[in-house]
């Protein structure tokens, strides 16, 4: 009957089924172990699994009855802290602002992308919640990762009732316990955690920039690529590694003498007597001593003592002892101790490791702890005894409040490698605690030898008690022989030995753990870390014997801080943070208040620190070398601009700034000892350097704003580019010489072929090597290369991907003429005052085609012989010899172009391969934009409505006349009468040649396609000329359909329309008119009647003045 009661309150409380009534409650836990096993121990194993957005995190559903209530229970997790601390937008760079506002700048909670499909899990279960319980760790981290699980459900769902449930293992008694009383979350224990990561950001943030900027400058060779990083709590422990290693070094040993006698009892007995003075450190003393016991030696008993001697078992495990004894006895680092120990914990196999409690309370049930480890093979049978006596703990003096001491669950024999052997301490330690003292015997015997006394002692172990099951401590008997009060006999030897005092050791992890314990350094759930933070930074090392030594840069930097006088490395100021992080969760300290104080102390010390940086570099310089000067007055504002490049004259960083009359510069670090400058022209609106690094040099890349028409078409207007002299393209623009000295002075203001420009600073990037200029007439040596202006010419090297790669050329040093010759071919075989780019493939100033119809100005040139007759351009001078180097159908065909430089040259053009049936080379033409010039053969002349011969072009876009050949005016675009004939139509068909076209291409108003230039229709526009035909290309209902158009350009347009399929049926197209539409009438005389445009009505409302995108009645 019993039985069968039992049984259904089981399958009330634990076999539920899910209702339409039932109440759904969302937990938490901290990890994804701990969820699970929360979960399994609640449901007793029938928690069913489903996925979340994150493959990491799962959730478990079960039923129980929870808050009086039969509730569906949705288990899930995060992975430790769901939210990141950090400074907002764009000040998080490092380069963002001057590393002291870091103190006052806002910062804000944010989850990090790592951690979005954890947040969305919880939001989406959350909404339809009716209540959130908390199960993360029981400690202040575990606390505070709790309050962000909070934050980020109550922005879905913000009346959800919030619980905490408090556990210190995760066993079914515990989690019950914590099932029946749950309490609020603990608002204070969150908010220390708050201001001590704040506190963390601003202070470590603030420092490690100011370290790592300035002193990679400083050291550039040793700590070019280092992360110099400072902590509140790290360079307290690096300061005791650095004290007890000075300590070491600076120890002077001190000599001292000592007696000691020696009485063999018998053959295999020998007694050791210790002199009762110990030591002493004058010589001259203790010889006089030592020969007084030499000339009376008899020695007498004067004293036998016996009394018990006893062994104490340890005490509870607290997370320092652990780490501690972990260190000593397995050899096993702190981080890793934790590791291990937090795996589990989250396994059900141990409490939890994070605790400052070595006193187990008086509710814990330590007989079914022991009973649990009494299967095992190697310690069962000690348990079994301890059972039989009652487990009676010998407690310490610490708790928490919080947690138990750390001690096993439940017994596994299923571990390996260090989990196993941690897993044995943990229980050998637990069942060592709960055993008895070791009992033995101590036996003292004292001896007078010529008035000195001499003791020697002995140890009889009379029960091992807890060293049976506890090998990490060991207690080794001392036999001595038997001796009575009164007894005489003469020693065997009387020595006089010397010894030398000995420096204390080096720190070890478990001495270094103990030193942050008692001076407040960290928590014991931060000890590890901050060890190891040390340690990969290079701070510290290990030696062969596990002992910490300081690195150079350790030592140099806990120098430099402590001679500015606040001890930075010492421990007073991070221990009174952790004392007001107490006060904080005991309520005795408001958050608001230590946080103003903390960063107002630490912010003075900051300003010391750069106001005194000259003393770390002299601290450091002992370790490192020599030390680079760099001014300290304005030494903040200067940590705060991104580095472009590095000076080629001084080896300091060259940063973006901005002239006084307005204009950008790059200028060096260094001012006022180096002057390297590079200066930007005027039409540079805008530079910022980018966070994208060089391929090529590692130098920072720079967004540029140009002036519109102030930079060759193929630069964009926004331009991210290298100034560092990889982009040859940009240095032309710019006229960055990138060969010219430093200079100290700006940029002045010089006249040059009618135009006004900067002369630009550079600095030296290309070394100049000279060059003998070879002709005809005399030997290369002693001639340098000349260039228009009647300066030397600068030898550079072309860097940019191409054919010419790597190819030596010259060019103006001043940037002012555009000389411009290949290093490889001689004078005779280049025209003198070429000018054309050092690279291949694009973005040059030549004038010649691009090859694939991408325009004039896109292709590179190469220059060559110029065989045959010279070639004269309209200017009448000689015309340069140019090569298409850009990808296309014309790629290394040779053309023909004016020498002159862009803006005061013509625009001539002519292909090399391209001449009449006389061999005369004299034809003008400039490409556009989509099409290819080619020459008139035969005696064919057009000439254009300029009374000057057009030229020919071949259509190059897709469409149904590429490849097409058309005349257009031979003129520039901004000086041409937009003639225009296709070139398979003749002369009769267009009266002579005397038919002017749209624009001067193929193509009208990016949709119509030209088929026609007048012909046969004589179809007239209004303004008494002959119509163009066109045809529609835009996709649509028309196609394909032609037309009549005016053939004036568009400004000067009388805006003449007619369909060609809808002529007149008398054939007469004079009068314009369509048998469905008319746009245009002509009167008897041939003159358009004066008509008015009707206003353009909306298409929705039918009012004027707007159309219907632009209706406010819609």
């Amino acid at each position: 009957m019993i039985r069968n009661f039992v049984g259904i309150l089981i399958r009330r409380k634990y076999c539920s089924y899910a209702s339409a009534d039932m109440v759904k409650v969302l937990n938490v836990a901290e990890k994804n172990d701990a969820a699970k096993t929360i979960a399994n121990v609640i449901s007793r194993g029938s928690a069913k699994k489903r996925e979340g957005f994150s493959k990491f995190n799962k959730i478990y559903e079960f039923n129980y009855n929870i808050l009086n209530k039969n509730c569906l229970m949705m288990m899930t997790s995060v992975s430790g802290h769901l939210l990141e601390m950090d400074f907002v937008g764009q000040y998080n760079k490092w380069y963002s602002c001057s590393p002291l506002s870091l103190f006052d700048l806002p910062i804000e909670k944010k989850c990090p992308d790592k951690f979005a499909d954890i947040k969305r899990t919880l939001e989406r279960e959350v909404r339809q919640s009716q209540y959130l319980i908390i199960w993360t760790d029981c400690d202040r981290e575990g606390e505070n990762i709790g309050h962000e699980v909070i934050q980020v459900c109550k922005a879905v769902n913000p009346n959800i009732p919030v619980y905490r449930a408090r556990f210190s293992e995760i066993t079914p008694q515990a989690v019950a316990r914590a099932c029946s009383n749950l309490v609020p979350p603990d608002q204070r224990t969150s908010d220390a955690v708050d201001v001590r990561q704040e506190l963390d950001l601003r202070i470590g943030a603030a420092f490690t920039r100011f370290q790592t900027m300035r002193l990679q400058k400083i050291f550039p060779e040793a700590l070019a690529d280092k992360l110099i990083s400072y902590g509140s709590c790290q360079f307290p422990t690096l300061g005791f590694v650095v004290e007890r290693y000075k300590q070491v070094q600076a120890f002077i040993p001190e000599p001292f003498w000592k007696i000691k006698v020696t009485h063999m009892f018998d053959e295999e007995t020998k007694c050791e007597f210790s002199w009762k003075r110990n030591r002493l450190f004058d010589h001259n003393a203790c010889l006089i001593l030592y020969e007084q016991c030499v000339e009376n030696p008899q020695a007498t008993v004067m004293e036998v003592k016996c009394k018990p001697k006893s062994k104490w078992r340890p005490t509870p495990l607290d997370t320092v002892e652990m780490e501690k004894l972990a260190s000593r006895k397995l050899r096993l680092s702190a981080k890793e101790t934790m590791r291990i120990a937090e795996n589990l914990y989250t396994k059900g196999f141990i409490s939890y490791p994070r605790t400052e409690t070595n006193i187990f309370p008086k509710d814990l049930d330590l007989a079914a702890l022991v009973q649990e480890q009494s299967r095992d093979p190697n310690w069962g049978g000690f348990a079994s005894g301890i059972l039989q006596d009652r487990p009676n703990p010998r407690n310490g003096n610490k708790s928490d409040q919080a947690h138990p001491p750390i001690h096993p669950i439940k017994y596994t024999a299923t571990l390996q490698g260090n989990d196993a052997r941690l897993y044995e301490f943990i229980v050998r330690h637990f069942l060592a605690t709960c055993s008895k003292d070791a009992q033995g015997q101590e036996t003292t015997v004292t001896i007078n030898i010529a008035d000195e006394m001499f003791t020697a002692q002995g140890l009889m172990i009379i029960a091992r008690n807890y060293l049976d099951v506890y090998p990490y401590d060991r207690w080794n008997a001392k036999t001595i022989p038997v001796y009575q009060e009164g007894d005489s006999f003469q020693p065997n030897s009387i020595d006089m030995l010397f010894s030398e005092t000995s420096p204390p050791p080096l720190l070890t992890e478990a001495d270094l753990i103990a030193l942050m314990e008692k001076h407040g350094i960290g928590t014991d759930a931060t000890h590890a870390e901050h060890i190891e933070t040390i340690k990969t930074r290079m701070y510290i090392g290990v030696n062969n014997d596990g002992r910490f030594v300081p690195g150079q840069l350790g030592m140099g930097l806990v120098e430099g801080y402590d001679a500015m006088g606040y001890e930075m490395s010492k421990p007073h100021l991070r221990s009174e943070l952790e004392a007001d992080l107490k006060r904080i969760c005991e309520g005795k300290k408001d958050k608001n208040v230590v946080l103003t104080q903390q960063v107002a102390k630490y912010r003075d010390v900051f300003k010391v620190a750069c106001e005194q940086a000259l003393k770390i570099d002299q601290a450091l310089s002992q370790y490192l070398g020599e030390a680079k000067e760099i001014p300290v007055g304005e030494e903040l504002e200067r940590l705060s601009v991104v580095p472009v490049k590095k000076c080629s004259n001084c080896g300091l960083e060259m940063t973006l700034k901005t002239k006084k009359s307005g204009g950008f510069y790059i200028g060096c670090q260094g001012y006022p000892s180096c002057r390297s400058a590079i200066w930007f022209p005027d039409f540079v609106l805008d530079a910022s350097v980018s966070d994208v690094k060089c391929e090529t040099c590692q130098a920072h890349l720079v967004n540029f704003k140009f002036k519109m028409g102030s930079v060759p078409p193929m630069l964009p207007l926004e331009y991210a580019g290298c100034v560092a002299g990889c982009d040859e393209l940009l240095a032309e623009s710019l006229q960055i010489n990138h060969s010219a000295p430093p200079s100290s002075q700006r940029p002045t203001q010089q006249m040059m072929g009618g135009h006004t420009r900067q002369e630009s600073q550079r600095v030296p990037l290309v070394t100049v090597q000279p060059f003998n200029r070879q002709t005809d007439n005399q030997e290369s040596a002693g001639q340098e290369v000349v260039c228009n202006c009647g300066t030397s010419a600068l030898l550079l090297t072309v860097k940019k991907d191409g054919p010419n790669q790597g190819r030596q050329f010259y060019k103006c040093g001043g940037s002012v003429c555009n000389f411009f010759l290949w290093a490889d071919e001689s004078q005779n075989n280049t025209l003198n005052n070429s000018r054309g780019p050092p690279g291949g493939g694009g973005g040059v100033n030549s004038r010649g085609p691009s090859g694939g119809g991408g325009g004039v100005r896109g292709g590179g040139g190469d220059r060559f012989q110029n065989p045959g007759p010279e070639v004269t351009c309209n200017c009448g001078g000689p015309a340069r010899l140019l090569r298409v180097t850009k990808e296309g159908p014309n790629k290394d065909r040779e053309f023909y172009s004016c020498s002159l430089p862009r803006g005061q040259g013509c625009d001539f053009f002519q292909w090399a391969d391209a001449t009449d049936e006389n061999g005369d080379r004299s034809f003008r033409g400039g490409g556009g934009g989509g099409q290819q010039g080619i020459t008139n053969k035969g005696n064919q002349e057009v000439m254009c409505n300029c009374g000057t011969q057009a030229k020919l072009l071949t259509v190059n876009k897709e469409g149904p006349n590429k490849g097409r050949t058309f005349y257009a005016c031979a003129n520039p675009r901004d000086q041409s009468c937009n003639f225009f004939q296709w070139g398979d139509v003749t002369n009769d068909e267009n009266r002579g040649g005397n038919l002017s076209g749209g624009a001067g291409v193929p193509f009208v108003l990016s949709r119509y396609q030209g088929t026609h230039s007048g012909g046969d229709s004589d179809v007239m526009c209004n303004c008494g000329n002959p119509a163009k035909m066109l045809m529609v290309n835009k996709e649509g209902p028309n196609k394909g359909r032609t037309f009549y158009a005016c053939a004036n350009p568009r400004d000067q347009s009388c805006k003449f329309f007619q369909w060609a399929d809808e002529s007149s049926s008398g054939g007469n197209t004079n009068t314009g008119v369509s048998k469905k539409r008319t746009l245009s009438m002509l009167d008897s005389s041939g003159v358009t009647p004066t008509k008015k445009r009707a206003a353009r009505k909306c298409g929705l409302c039918g009012e004027e003045g707007h159309t219907k995108r632009t209706c406010p009645h819609k």
